[in-house]
Parts: C-alpha cells; sequence; structure tokens
C-alpha cells in the first residue's frame, strides 16, 4: 500500500484540515498516511474533531518553519521542523511520496538538499497544473528558480511531458514555451536559446506560446523560467477569482438574475469546480528522487485529500521512472 508523509503543520489550516483530509484519504483512495508534527497537538486535534487516526501513523517533530522564516532554516536551525522530518523519512524509504502546504522556498531547498533531486536533473521545478478549456496545462516553473538557463528550460519540459503523460494521461504531450511572440526570433536569450534546444530535442515541441493563448488549451505543457513562469501564474490565478467574483455578483444583482442563475446553477457549478485550487490539490515539485507536492498555503482539507490523491497518482502512474527513462533514453539531454 502506497504511504504518503504528509507535514501537518504546514499551511494557514493546519492541524485541522491536514488531519480531516488525511482521514478522508485513508477511507476512500486506500492508502496509508503518515503525519509529521507535533503528536499530542495531532492526537488532541483529532480527538475534538472525533476523527479516528487508524491506518495513520504519526513521527514526532516539536518544530515548524514559519513562512517568514529565511527557506535555507529547513536544513540548519530548523532541521527537526515537521517539513525537514518528513523529507528525511521520504529520503530514508519510509513513505512513497511527501505533501506539505508550508513554505514554497523551504520546500523547494528541504526537497532539494534532503530529498535529493534525480540523477541528471540540473534544477527541480514547481509545477502546477492550470485549469484550460480541454481539461488542464501543466505550467513549469513556476517559481522555484527564478534565474535559468536554456537546458533547464529543457528539462522542464521533459518532467511536464512525464506527467502529463503518466497522470493525466495525455500521449505525446504538446509542449509550448512562454514568450511574447510565436516568431522564433523573439524574446530574450534564454528563450532563443531555448527555442534551439527544444526544436532540436525528442519531446513534442509546437512552439512559442502567449500568455493569452494559455487558457484555450493550444499546448499541454508550457515552460518558462522561474520568475516569468511565477508572473503568469499569479495573474491566472487572480483572473480566475476576478471571473468567480464577477459571475457571483452578476447572478445575485437581484431577483431577476436570481431566478435566471437557478436555470444555469448546474453549468455554474461546474465552471466553479474548473477553477477551483482545492480540485487539483497542490503543484507537483518534479526533479526530486521521490514524488514531492506543494498543496496551496490556504488548503483546506478537501484540498489536501487532493493532494494526498496527487501524491499516489504520481507513484502510480510510475512518473520518476518515466523522467529518468527520458533522460537515459536522450529525450532531455542533461
Amino acid at each position: 500500500m502506497i504511504n504518503v508523509i504528509v507535514d501537518a503543520f504546514g499551511g494557514d489550516n493546519s492541524p485541522d484540515a491536514v488531519i480531516e483530509g488525511s482521514v478522508m484519504a485513508v477511507s476512500e483512495l486506500s492508502v496509508k498516511v503518515t503525519l509529521v508534527g507535533d503528536e499530542k497537538l495531532i492526537r488532541s486535534a483529532a480527538e475534538k474533531k472525533g476523527l479516528s487516526l487508524s491506518g495513520i501513523d504519526i513521527i514526532h517533530s516539536d518544530s515548524v518553519i514559519d513562512i517568514h522564516e529565511e527557506p535555507t532554516a529547513v536544513i540548519k536551525s530548523k532541521k527537526n521542523c515537521s517539513m525537514a522530518v518528513g523529507l528525511s523519512a521520504l529520503h530514508e524509504g519510509k513513505g512513497d511520496a511527501f505533501v506539505s502546504a508550508g513554505s514554497t522556498g523551504a520546500l523547494v531547498v528541504g526537497a532539494t538538499f534532503i530529498a535529493k533531486r534525480l540523477k541528471g536533473i540540473k534544477r527541480v521545478a514547481l509545477a502546477p497544473l492550470l485549469p484550460a478549456q480541454d481539461g488542464y496545462i501543466m505550467l513549469l516553473d513556476a517559481g522555484a528558480n527564478t534565474d535559468c538557463r536554456p537546458e533547464m528550460l529543457e528539462q522542464f519540459a521533459v518532467m511536464g511531458s512525464a506527467y502529463m503523460e503518466k497522470v493525466m494521461g495525455i500521449k505525446n504531450p504538446r509542449v509550448g514555451l512562454l514568450n511574447i511572440g510565436e516568431e522564433d526570433t523573439k524574446g530574450r536569450d534564454i528563450e532563443v536559446e531555448s527555442y534551439k534546444l527544444l526544436s532540436a530535442s525528442k519531446i513534442n515541441f509546437t512552439g512559442n506560446i502567449e500568455a493569452r493563448d494559455l487558457p484555450f488549451s493550444k499546448c499541454d505543457v508550457v515552460v518558462a523560467d522561474g520568475y516569468t513562469g511565477n508572473i503568469a501564474l499569479k495573474l491566472y490565478e487572480g483572473m480566475g477569482l476576478f471571473f468567480a467574483k464577477t459571475l457571483k455578483g452578476m447572478l445575485t444583482k437581484n431577483l431577476k438574475s436570481k431566478i435566471a442563475a437557478a436555470f444555469l446553477m448546474d453549468e455554474v457549478k461546474n465552471f466553479k469546480k474548473k477553477i477551483d485550487y482545492t480540485e487539483v490539490g497542490g503543484a507537483v515539485l518534479l526533479g526530486i528522487s521521490k514524488p514531492v507536492i506543494k498543496a496551496h498555503g490556504s488548503s483546506d482539507a478537501k484540498a489536501f485529500f487532493n493532494a494526498i490523491r496527487q501524491a499516489k497518482n504520481c507513484v502510480d502512474g510510475g512518473v520518476i521512472g518515466q523522467i529518468s527513462g527520458y533522460l537515459d533514453s536522450g529525450k532531455g539531454g542533461e
């Protein structure tokens, strides 16, 4: 049975939401969960909620890394924090995947230096799934590396392709390079050189893609340096919230709009579900030797449940092995 290690004290709603999501996962996903954090507080929180911890193990840790602390603290002054202890357990083979809603920077540092990168991978990449016209697209890097080299973007493309193929079931995923125009001469040196590398690689590279085309499923994997990718991600998230808020205002403005909303409710619910980040779970940190999922900081129980589901799907799909296979076959280069 797959064992997912979960940071019980990462995120705004910990440990309650983490425990609730974990209990749901054990019940519905046929997985084992190992919570990492202050055991006394975990058991007390579960008791107050009336939740059974059957099927859940606990690894004690009496410290938590705050989002305002330096990311490197996870491997220095906060080696005993729940995130670091959980990543160490992952590295030691005590689990198959790791989930945390804690500091993104600390998770990148911790996963890189504690859980370790895959052989041949130059940099790990934060890879969220974004809602699009025909399903989801994967954007990477979304903020783990502000400065990148072209060969890193090539590896991002390889890792994203492996995930979309093995977890999302997309055969021969299309890869686009986020840029300011479709021409191969557009962009800075990094985009121009990355275009050349991607064109010569064995992945299904379809060329440059502009930000305005992201929601229309013109590709399955979008690669960018972490600075550009993070800006695109935050704008995407902001527009999603804007549309949701505007739509709600339109449908509840007056009696007439409320009557109209009643006829549209099924479609409204489907739209809301599609843009709801809790439905996905989190962003995958690709390039680590085992699956690591970064859940949103404000994740509720449903989001943690889906993050654990996402971790399970990564293990079941053999994403790590696929990435290694791509590298060994020369599909992504080193």
